[in-house]
């Protein structure tokens, strides 16, 4: 049977909780996925001029709900991810761009609206 070997950590240091807080961008810490996925979809609701209630009834979840996701508290499903890119008129494939856009430090850019689907290619 195989062992599981972890890393060792000083004596002083606790390993961190799954969601625990965590320091903001920009503090020597590579952003999560989840985090930069909030902020694109709070970024197309704005722009939109929607509440929280609105796009949440549209996607089908809890407005508090969709307000975890917004700041990076929850980890969506690919189909909760689904529901709300549609409420928002997003395609997954945008919302992927636009997410994996502001990961890689380039310039973000708003997600295109559905139809209109840009696709990048890896040299």
């Amino acid at each position: 049977m195989a062992e599981i070997v972890r890393p060792l950590m000083p004596a002083d240091e606790t390993p961190p909780e799954p969601n625990a807080a965590r320091p903001p961008d920009g503090a020597g810490h590579e952003p999560l996925w989840r985090d930069a996925l909030g902020r694109c979809l709070r970024s197309l609701r704005h722009e939109r001029g929607e509440t929280l209630i609105e796009t949440a009834r549209r996607a089908g979840v809890s407005p508090q709900y969709l307000s975890e996701i917004e700041r990076g508290v929850k980890e969506p499903s690919s189909e909760m991810i689904a529901a709300v890119a549609g409420a928002l008129d997003v395609t997954l494939a945008d919302l992927t761009l636009a997410v994996g856009t502001s990961l890689s430090g380039a310039p973000a850019r708003a997600a295109a609206p559905a139809g209109h689907t840009a696709y990048a290619l890896a040299a």
